[in-house]
């Protein structure tokens, strides 16, 4: 299997300057992955360094809480889609689902799906503060609101990608949304279980260190 299609190379340290940008971009290329995955302010960066590579771009919306106002969320998508990213990661509001606001929970993301035009949306849950019920509606609502992937982790709660999580989702969702695993992933052998539980792509900042041991040893790490 060849991870690196599967992999979304990441970088969202609030501290990341351009010259990490240009070394994410370049790795990125080096290997193959699908993606890089970076702040919104590094977009047009990216877009530079990555001409004609065929690595695609992905950002953020409304990270890492998710409590921004839905008008804020489209207009960051809107934006990010005009400087030239290809996807976008949004985090849910989290706290209008714990206070069962299920209308401006589908709004909040239905709003972001149709501000990005035909660019993917995924929608990031935090599966790590959230009940299995909670989850079951994130899902339901993503598929609802017609977003294309439910995202575990935004890589800065107190959990991230789990093989259960990667299970229910896919069980909940029946094949109508694809799922990004994210969040505490390492190594060659947990990306694969991640992805033989159903995940369809992998979010990591390690993405380069698991690439170079594979190489290196010419086995999985």
């Amino acid at each position: 299997m060849d991870l690196s299609r599967y992999l979304e190379h990441t970088l969202l340290r609030a501290d990341a300057c351009v010259s990490d940008v240009e070394n994410l971009c370049n790795e990125a290329k080096k290997y193959g992955f699908f993606s890089v995955c970076v702040n919104p302010f590094w977009v047009k960066d990216c877009k530079k360094f990555l001409k004609n590579s065929g690595v695609k771009i992905c950002t953020v919306v409304g990270f890492p809480l998710g409590a921004n106002k839905t008008e804020v969320k489209t207009l960051e998508a809107g934006i990010a889609v005009g400087d030239g990213a290809d996807e976008l990661d949004m985090v849910i509001n989290i706290g209008a689902l714990k206070s069962g606001d299920m209308k401006t929970l589908h709004n909040d993301i239905r709003s972001v799906v149709k501000h990005a035009g035909k660019k993917p949306v995924k929608v990031i849950m935090e599966a790590c503060s959230l009940t299995k019920k909670e989850k079951i509606t994130v899902v339901k609502l993503a598929v609802k609101a017609g977003a294309s992937f439910i995202k575990t982790s935004t890589g800065f709660g107190n959990g991230g990608a789990t093989r259960p999580d990667i299970r229910l989702i896919r069980k909940t969702a029946g094949g109508k949304i694809r799922i990004k695993a994210a969040g505490g992933i390492r190594n060659y052998v947990e990306a694969l279980d991640l992805i033989s539980a159903g995940a369809d792509r992998i979010g990591s900042s390690a993405g380069a260190d698991i690439m170079r041991k594979i190489r290196k040893n010419g086995r999985v790490c």
